[in-house]
């Protein structure tokens, strides 16, 4: 395999990825447009608590990371009858004007730097389309890198009245001598009625720098959850927000993460609420052990016209060690007064009580840490309506608590 890198991220190379793929000349303006404004775009921003600023990453050397040209990877997109679940570039030929219709409406692809980049030089992706009034599940798509960076992009479009769940797997494959670069973005439309669940697990190595942004646009009595789970990766920059344009549209954004060694989680959960009678659910829990770091910033934003809003959010982290790091920024901000909200977040360690409580029936330390850990997270595996992710999530974790051994 090839570890060579590009100098520079030019017009060429975003012209020799879209003629590859076969691309419209919509798209390929698309790419140009959003190559040409990354100089005056800025980064994401970077979260300051009372303690420090987090995660700032325009230090970290793109041109080195990023190899599009050097793409590979293994794909599984799998799902059942009535709905399509297409590779990007085939999508195109059959699909074509949906894809211009939706793409790029929820995430602006000049939202940051990052987002233009990964914009101008994806090369792979996933189209689900479902019809309206069509059920699906038991939709899967299962990303292997094989290379020094990859760029993804994933599109879901739920018609009027239809219903889809959805998993979307991250890891490693084929080994790459230093650092690797994963950019991975999500659109869903989810029309009048409609009903998505998008399930995620990014299971990276940890030489992996990841960014991911996903968003939601919910109309009218529609829904979008989303299950966001991270415990790969050596730096994790992750953002998920649910817009809910709609009246009576409604989202619930449950997250994960699991950080050992040296890893960084930077966790963001935001909702939108745009229209009367919304309902938005924020739940995450996480854990980090050695020297690992993480911080989350949940936002609630309550718009003037969002008339009878109820809006929840809870966050909570648990440290295993003395050198691990943890820090939380939870944000209300509302402009109309006819609103239920509130938000909360903790950051601590194991109780000491509930380790003597348990030592005292007879217990290990090791086992009774063991088994509070995995309690801790029951509260968020019991929020995981897809089987696959909450049973691959326990796994993870029971693999990490093996490993501490």
């Amino acid at each position: 395999m090839s570890t060579q890198v590009h100098a520079s991220i030019d017009e060429a190379t975003v012209k020799q990825i879209s003629e590859q793929l076969d691309e419209p000349e919509w798209l390929l303006e698309t790419r140009l447009d959003a190559l040409s404004a990354l100089d005056d775009l800025g980064f994401p921003d970077v979260i300051q608590t009372p303690s420090q600023k987090w995660t700032n990453l325009d230090a970290l050397d793109f041109e080195r990371l990023v190899d599009p040209l050097e793409a590979a990877e293994e794909k599984d997109q799998v799902g059942p009858e009535g709905i399509e679940v297409l590779p990007f570039a085939e999508a195109l030929d059959t699909h074509g004007e949906l894809i211009e219709e939706h793409f790029g409406s929820v995430v602006d692809p000049q939202t940051n730097y990052l987002t233009a980049l990964s914009t101008a030089l994806f090369t792979t992706g996933t189209v689900v389309h479902v019809p309206e009034g069509v059920d699906a599940e038991d939709v899967t798509i299962r990303t292997t890198m094989n290379s020094r960076s990859l760029f993804n992009y994933t599109l879901v479009v739920a018609e009027e009245s239809s219903s889809v769940t959805i998993l979307e797997r991250q890891e490693s494959g084929s080994s790459v001598d230093g650092n690797r670069y994963y950019s991975g973005i999500t659109e869903i439309a989810a029309a009048e009625n409609s009903y998505v669940q998008f399930g995620n697990l990014q299971d990276l190595d940890e030489t992996t720098y990841v960014y991911s942004l996903r968003e939601a646009d919910i109309d009218t009595y529609a829904t979008a959850n989303w299950i966001e789970c991270n415990v790969g990766s050596h730096l994790t920059k992750s953002s998920v927000e649910s817009h809910l344009n709609g009246d009576s549209s409604e989202s619930k954004i449950t997250g994960a993460f699991y950080g050992h060694d040296d890893q960084h989680f930077d966790i963001d959960a935001r909702v939108w609420h745009n229209a009367e009678h919304t309902t938005a659910d924020l739940v995450t829990r996480g854990v980090i052990d050695d020297e690992a770091r993480s911080v989350y910033e949940g936002v609630q934003h309550v718009g003037r016209d969002a008339w009878d809003t109820s809006s929840y959010q809870r966050e909570n982290t648990l440290m295993l060690s003395d050198e691990s790091e943890a820090d939380a920024s939870p944000k209300l901000i509302i402009n109309n007064h006819d609103t239920e909200a509130s938000h909360s977040a903790t950051v601590g360690q194991v109780s000491e009580t509930d380790m003597f409580y348990m030592i005292s029936r007879g217990l290990n330390e090791r086992i009774a840490r063991n088994m509070l850990v995995e309690g801790f997270y029951v509260p968020i595996l019991e929020e995981i309506e897809v089987d696959e992710l909450r049973e691959d999530l326990q796994g993870r974790i029971q693999d990490r608590l093996q490993a501490r051994e």
